[in-house]
């Protein structure tokens, strides 16, 4: 028996291959990260080997760190008998959600052998809690 399908069925299962697909080729064209957390704070490195500090935007807005950069680079090889020439272009971006104890304010960062480090310290105990005692005034 041939079951029968609606067109409006048929549609979105063509495609999820394609999404699926979009999805891993962002995932490598996207610089190694690794995030972690310590006593004192917050931890992201990002591989960017030829990328220049000036190609590279940082920023904390609303509890989320963002990376945005662009790497840019050419090779150009000459023998006798052969020429090699090589470009690479490419735009990137990621971000990172900061947990609640996270002091985004004084986020630092530095770059260090093609190493993006960025340090997001942790808020005191006592700043962190958004709980307080509420005195009621008289009156």
């Amino acid at each position: 028996m041939v079951e029968k399908t609606d067109s409006s069925g048929l549609w979105p299962s063509l495609y999820d291959p394609f999404r699926a697909m979009g999805a891993r080729l962002a995932d490598w064209l996207n610089p190694a990260t690794e995030a972690s957390g310590g006593e004192k704070a917050y931890d992201i490195s990002m591989e960017l080997p030829g990328v220049s500090e000036q190609d590279i935007d940082l920023s904390v807005e609303d509890g989320v760190v963002t990376i945005r950069g662009e790497k840019k680079t050419a090779t150009e090889k000459k023998g006798d008998t052969w020429y090699f020439s090589e470009r690479q272009y490419g735009a990137f971006r990621r971000s990172f959600r900061l947990p609640a104890d996270a002091d985004g304010a004084k986020a630092s960062a530095s770059m260090k052998d093609g190493v993006l480090h960025v340090t997001v310290p942790k808020l005191a105990p006592d700043e962190a809690s958004s709980a307080r005692k509420i005195e009621i005034a008289k009156g």
